[in-house]
């Protein structure tokens, strides 16, 4: 048997999972920018992290998800390097699940 969908093209309804999300800025110096970013990716529970310069601009976002670890952020880290490099004050936005 195969689903149904409606004619709008939207999926039938999933049930509700209770998430909210909290959101908070870091700041932090250049030299200190991948190393905490690993530090609050370790903490766990993220959904996502924005790296912004001092005037508000986004550099970067990382969206993650449970299964991103390891070599998937190996671009990553290379990308947060070279962020490093030329900023000199940033603001880490982490986006962080709670149940």
């Amino acid at each position: 048997m195969s689903e149904e969908y409606r004619s709008e093209g939207t999926r039938p309804e999933e049930p509700d999972i209770e998430e909210h999300i909290r959101t908070e800025e870091i700041h932090v110096k250049g030299d200190d920018l991948v190393a905490k970013v690993k530090e609050i990716i370790h903490q766990g529970n993220i959904r996502r992290i924005s790296i912004k310069t001092e005037e508000g601009r986004t550099l970067i976002e990382m969206p993650l998800t449970l299964g991103v670890v390891g070599a998937v952020l190996l671009p990553t880290w290379a990308a947060l390097g070279a962020l490093a490099a030329l900023v000199t004050n940033c603001t880490i936005v982490v986006e962080r699940i709670e149940e």
